[in-house]
């Protein structure tokens, strides 16, 4: 991955489109420092991250909701939403991130000592996004939130992203939903192998003939 830049700003929904294989995922996992970078520098809040281990980002709000959720299916979801809660400012706004989180997801709570094995999928990815919360986030980074998911869900997942928002939280979106993504996106990248070839308002996006041709069948 070479020459890619990406810049995401307070508040902002910043998306990243592309097809399979375009370095989506790569670039998530090193701007959260799961895997190192061989070149080029990443900045959080005017600090560089270079050598700051995945750990430390977590403790700084960076966080990342990678694909296929990785909840822990043999604990309850109350479990899980707690090990969101690891590190010592999380822990003290523990009680209130709770209810945060189950404010925003009801069903959570009333499943909160079922084993998160046994959710459903989009259950599943909702608790992957309120673990995500109970980190205290300040850029949530989601990867492909609506993988596989059926219709309605894919809807109420989109709000849960918008709201979330709502409350001071940026977004750093990658998913396979190009519409809907770029719908709700102050700016999005567009990515094939490995570099950004496009770069745009959402709404922008939208009308741009390269983008209803390839990624929007019209």
């Amino acid at each position: 991955m070479k020459g890619t830049s990406i810049f995401v700003g307070e508040n902002e929904i910043v998306s990243i489109v592309g097809s399979n294989g375009a370095g989506k995922t790569t670039l998530l996992n090193a701007i959260s420092r799961l895997i190192p970078q061989k070149s080029g520098t990443i900045f959080f809040n005017d600090l560089c991250l270079d050598r700051v281990r995945y750990t430390s980002v977590v403790r700084l709000g960076l966080i990342h909701v990678p694909e296929g959720r990785m909840i822990i299916p043999s604990l309850t979801v109350r479990e899980n939403l707690d090990l969101g809660a690891f590190h010592e400012a999380a822990r003290k706004r523990r009680g209130e991130s709770l209810k945060d989180v189950y404010r925003l997801f009801p069903v959570l709570e009333g499943r909160k000592s079922q084993v998160a094995g046994t959710l459903s999928g989009g259950e599943q990815q909702m608790l992957a996004i309120g673990r995500g919360l109970m980190s205290l986030p300040r850029l949530l980074m989601l990867d492909e939130p609506t993988l596989g998911l059926g219709p309605l869900v894919v809807g109420h997942i989109f709000d849960i992203i918008r709201q979330i928002n709502a409350k001071g939280v940026a977004i750093l979106l990658v998913e396979q939903n190009v519409r809907k993504a770029l719908s709700i996106s102050t700016r999005s990248y567009v990515m094939e192998n490995g570099h950004v070839t496009l770069e745009g308002a959402g709404s922008e996006l939208l009308e741009n003939e390269l983008m209803r041709k390839a990624f929007l069948g019209l």
